[in-house]
């Protein structure tokens, strides 16, 4: 099922995209060839006016061929100046190259509307200030709403995410504005060098009882003999009666190097164990927490923090491409089709359990996701991409002279084999990571 899933992502993604196009290039008069989903052999195809409309047997693919633009029939070009893509102004081209990016990242919207009404967004707040931390010493508190970060808006959790992950806490100070009753406060904090430390269990911090999913090899809890299934029940004359009661603790009474006492059971019989938590790193810290879960909200905020996830879709290539570019991210960082499908089935997988409604959310959510890095990711300014067709025009533009065939068909193709090899390299770690 997930199979079917994934194809139909696919071709839903590939279709808007080539359906932007398309729609521009008929707008301006232009004659389309051919417009196909998949590449490769036809499977099914028919002719309605000027154009060929097929279904191609490889779904990872699309293409609306214009008449001497990607379809090179120089008599048929001849014969039908008028009506192909060279013959249109240099803004009507760049109209069309642009729709493709354009309609992805609409769909986007769309998408980010049903998961807004449906899920909410993931409001900024703070969840917790440490005790004796910087920002507990500057005055924030609990409930306090983040609106910028080191110089960066934010308006949605993961904006705040990607901020910190982008630019982690160092020495360097750090200025933070947040809201607190309907007023603007703004503090700056130097971060505070701290050792951390982990208990090295991992489990869900919901509703259900404490249980441990996994335990790290060489963690204190492994070498007390806690197994997986385990379930926390207290913590020294705590009572602990769920996962999220446990995450609520540790959010309220950070780990140190002190010695604690576990209560736990295993098949009904309970135990105690003492341990210490592992000293797991040291670094800067500014001593707070904040919320990550979704909050519904009405129909004009929808509109709002939709386009906020648009942004932050932006702001997450964009910045991911920074790090590419200063050797902190790498190509095998990458995935494509074949890591894509294998997330969609990761993703089917573990919300099918939830019933229907949460598939079509997280299915959503993710093709929501797809398609914005797919609009933004078409627009690198890269030949052979539609970002790199702009590039050429806009060129065009500003010098009144296109840039000759030639030179332009050199580049591009040139492009396009370093584009093929390098996605034959990520489809290859895509399926090295599944065995």
């Amino acid at each position: 099922m997930s199979i079917i899933v994934a194809i139909i992502i696919f071709g839903l993604l590939i279709f808007i995209h080539e359906m932007g196009h398309f729609l521009l290039a008929k707008k301006n008069g232009i004659r389309v060839v051919e417009f196909s989903i998949g590449f490769g052999p036809r499977l099914f195809s028919f002719e309605k006016g000027d154009t060929r409309y097929s279904l191609k047997l490889f779904p990872f693919g699309g293409a609306c061929q214009m008449l001497g633009e990607d379809y090179y029939g120089e008599e048929e070009v001849d014969l039908d100046h008028e009506n192909s893509f060279e013959s249109k102004s240099v803004w009507a081209r760049i109209a069309v190259i642009f729709a493709g990016p354009l309609f992805n990242m609409l769909l986007a919207f769309l998408l980010a509307i049903v998961v807004m009404s449906l899920a909410g967004y993931d409001e900024p707040l703070v969840s917790k200030v440490e005790k004796g931390s910087p920002l507990d010493e500057a005055g924030l508190k609990e409930g306090d709403l983040i609106t910028e970060f080191d110089g960066e808006s934010i308006t949605l959790s993961r904006e705040l995410m990607l901020q910190l992950y982008v630019n982690p806490v160092s020495k360097e100070d750090v200025t933070i504005t947040y809201e607190r009753d309907g007023k603007e406060y703004t503090v700056t904090v130097t971060p505070q060098y701290k050792k951390t430390y982990a208990l090295g269990i991992s489990y869900m911090a919901d509703d259900n009882p404490a249980s441990l999913d996994a335990i790290a090899e060489d963690s204190a809890f492994y070498k007390a003999g806690v197994k997986d299934g385990d379930i926390i029940t207290k913590i020294g004359d705590v009572q602990i009666s769920s996962g999220r009661e446990l995450y609520e603790y540790f959010e309220t009474n950070p780990l140190d190097d002190s010695e604690l006492e576990y209560t736990l059971t295993r098949d009904g019989e309970e135990y105690v164990i003492k341990v210490a938590a592992q000293e797991s790193g040291e670094g800067y810290s500014l001593g707070f927490g904040y919320n990550t879960a979704r909050v519904k909200t009405n129909a004009l905020d929808t509109i709002k923090y939709s386009f906020a996830e648009i942004k932050y879709q932006i702001k997450s290539v964009v910045k991911s491409l920074g790090l590419l570019f200063k050797g902190e991210l790498g190509a095998d960082d990458f995935t494509g089709p074949v890591g894509i499908v294998d997330i969609i089935d990761d993703t089917y997988e573990a919300s099918k359990e939830d019933g229907g409604f949460y598939v079509f959310l997280n299915i959503a959510n993710l093709t929501l996701l797809i398609s914005a890095n797919l609009g933004m990711m078409n627009l690198l300014p890269i030949p052979g991409l539609d970002g790199g067709r702009l590039v050429f025009l806009l060129i065009e533009a500003i010098f009144k002279k296109p840039v000759p065939k030639k030179f332009e068909g050199v580049v591009t193709a040139a492009c396009m084999i370093l584009i093929m090899m390098f996605a034959v390299y990520v489809m290859f770690n895509d399926i090295s990571r599944l065995f």
